[in-house]
């Protein structure tokens, strides 16, 4: 964050916000992260610093909706639409977790018009897993 400056030689020292200009981006990358219970969507561009992000529960759904594909297409819509007016035309999309908003995130992004370079699946497979608990002795 840059600091706030002091205005020098007016009649009232107030200070000056930091003016940010709006980033332009053109390519980035989608990230759908759906468990049984949310998904959340993060769009960043292509180093991966995260330009925009939303979630079934920020949408506004609560409890077991935000499970949903409806709820999932919702949130992929409000992520989205704040990259659009930033330039985004081209998007990588990776989609994470076992979650029913899967197929609903990819519709909306289909749907918003940027055009997709590859989709990916990066959903994390044990190889052999975690060493089981002991057996029960009674």
């Amino acid at each position: 964050m840059a600091k706030t400056m002091l205005r020098v030689g007016s009649r009232r020292n107030r200070r000056i916000g930091s003016r940010k200009s709006v980033r332009r981006i053109q390519r980035g990358v989608i990230h759908v992260q759906a468990s049984f219970n949310n998904t959340i969507v993060t769009v960043t561009d292509v180093r991966g610093l995260v330009v925009s992000w939303s979630s079934a529960g920020t949408c506004g759904f609560k409890g077991p909706r935000r499970g949903t594909p409806f709820a999932a297409q919702t949130a992929a819509e409000n992520a989205i639409s704040t990259v659009i007016d930033q330039g985004m035309y081209r998007a990588e999309v990776r989609i994470k977790g076992p979650g029913l908003g899967r197929d609903g995130a990819l519709r909306a992004i289909r749907r918003s018009g940027i055009r997709l370079s590859f989709l990916r699946d990066v959903t994390p497979m044990p190889h052999n897993g975690c060493r089981p608990p002991q057996k029960r002795r009674v």
